[in-house]
C-alpha cells in the first residue's frame, strides 16, 4: 500500500493544486529603481542643492547687475531698509561698492567649479589607488599603501597652504585661478579614499566571478575596470559627494587666509574681505551673512545627501524596511492560514 495524497493525485491529473484564495497569476516585477526608496532626506538635500545651484548658475542671466559693476559705496545698507524701501539691491553692497547678490552668485558658481573639480580629481586618483592596490596585492599594495600612509601623515591644511603659496608666487595665470587651486585641493584629498576603496577592491577580488574571468584569459586591467570597478561603483560615488563638500570647504579656508582663486570670487574671498574691511565690527550682515549661510547650506545639502544615499545604496539602511518585512510575514501567516483550512486529504492508492 502507497499513501498518495489527494493533492498529488490533482495535481497530476490536472496540473499544480493551488489552494483557493491564493493569487494563479504570478506577480509582475517591479523595476529595479522602484526598489531604490527614496526617502524623505534624499528630496530634502536635492532641494537644498537645487536651489543653491539654480542661484548660482542661473540667477546671474536673469539679474541686472554684475559682479564687478560698482553700484554704491562701503556697505550700503540693503535698499529695503531705506524710505521708502525698494528692492533694487536687496543685500545692500559690499567694501568695494558691488552689489552683494550679484557677488554672490559669482561666489557660489566659482565655489561649486572648485568642488566639483577637486572632488573628481581627489576621488579618480583615489579610486584607481585603491583598486589597483585592492586587486593586485603584494609588493604593490604595500608600495600604494605605504605612500598614502605617509600623505595621510601630514597634515593636509599645511599642504595646502605651502602649494598655494607656490602657485601665487608663479606668472602663470592658469595656476593661480579657479583650475589651480582645484588642481591643489584634488591632489591633496585623495588617501581616504584610496584606503576605503583598497578595503573594498580586497574584498572584491576573492569573489568566484574574478577567477572564472582570470581563467577566461582576461587581462588584469580588464579585470579591474570591467569585474571590480563595477562594485565599487556606489561607494565612488559616496566618496564623490563627500570629497566635493570637503573642497568647497577647503578652498573656503584657503581663501579667508589670502590664498585664495586671484582674479575670480568665490565665497571664501567674500568672507575674506568683509573681515578686512571690518564688516562684523560695522554691523554690516549683509556683506558676511549671506556667503555664511550659502555655504552653510552646500555642506550641509551634500551631507546630507551623502546619508541618503547610503540608504539608497545599502539595503540595511533602506527606511521602511520594517514595514516592509511586517507586510511580507503578513502574507505568510495568511497563505498558511489558506492552507490549514484546506489541508491536503490523503487517499489509499
Amino acid at each position: 500500500m502507497t499513501n498518495i495524497s489527494s493533492s498529488a493525485v490533482v495535481a497530476e491529473a490536472g496540473g499544480p493544486l493551488v489552494p483557493e484564495g491564493l493569487p494563479t497569476e504570478p506577480q509582475k516585477a517591479k523595476p529595479a529603481w522602484r526598489s531604490l526608496n527614496f526617502g524623505p532626506r534624499m528630496w530634502i538635500s536635492l532641494g537644498i542643492i537645487g536651489f543653491v545651484a539654480v542661484l548660482a548658475f542661473i540667477g546671474p542671466l536673469f539679474y541686472p547687475f554684475g559682479p564687478e559693476e560698482k553700484v554704491g559705496s562701503l556697505y550700503d545698507q540693503p535698499t529695503w531698509m531705506n524710505t521708502p524701501p525698494t528692492f533694487e539691491h536687496i543685500l545692500g553692497t559690499e567694501n568695494f561698492g558691488y552689489d552683494v547678490l550679484a557677488v554672490l552668485m559669482a561666489s557660489a558658481r566659482n565655489s561649486i567649479i572648485i568642488g566639483l573639480l577637486a572632488g573628481t580629481i581627489a576621488v579618480v586618483i583615489g579610486v584607481a589607488i585603491g583598486v589597483i592596490a585592492g586587486y593586485v596585492g603584494g609588493w604593490v599594495e604595500e608600495l600604494l599603501m605605504g605612500f598614502t600612509n605617509i600623505v595621510l601623515a601630514i597634515p593636509s591644511i599645511v599642504i595646502l597652504i605651502l602649494i598655494s603659496i607656490s602657485l601665487q608666487s608663479t606668472g602663470v595665470p592658469f595656476l593661480k585661478g579657479v583650475v589651480g587651486l582645484a588642481l591643489v585641493i584634488g591632489v591633496t584629498s585623495w588617501p581616504w579614499t584610496a584606503r576605503a576603496v583598497r578595503a573594498q577592491a580586497s574584498s572584491v577580488a576573492t569573489r568566484e566571478h574574478i577567477d572564472v574571468a582570470k581563467l577566461s584569459g582576461a587581462r588584469t586591467p580588464s579585470i579591474m575596470v570591467r569585474d571590480v570597478l563595477p562594485y565599487l561603483a556606489s561607494y565612488a560615488v559616496m566618496a564623490w559627494v563627500l570629497q566635493l563638500a570637503s573642497a568647497i570647504l577647503a578652498e573656503s579656508t584657503l581663501s579667508m587666509l589670502g590664498l585664495g582663486p586671484a582674479g575670480a570670487n568665490s565665497l571664501g574671498k567674500q568672507l575674506f574681505w568683509a573681515l578686512a574691511f571690518q564688516a562684523v565690527a560695522t554691523g554690516a550682515w549683509w556683506a558676511f551673512l549671506p556667503p555664511t549661510i550659502v555655504l552653510t547650506m552646500i555642506s550641509f545639502g551634500l551631507l546630507y545627501l551623502q546619508s541618503s544615499l547610503d540608504e539608497v545604496f545599502n539595503p540595511r539602511l533602506r527606511r521602511g524596511k520594517k514595514k516592509n518585512l511586517a507586510k511580507a510575514a503578513a502574507r505568510r501567516e495568511e497563505t498558511a492560514r489558506k492552507l490549514a483550512e484546506n489541508p491536503p486529504v490523503e487517499v489509499n492508492a
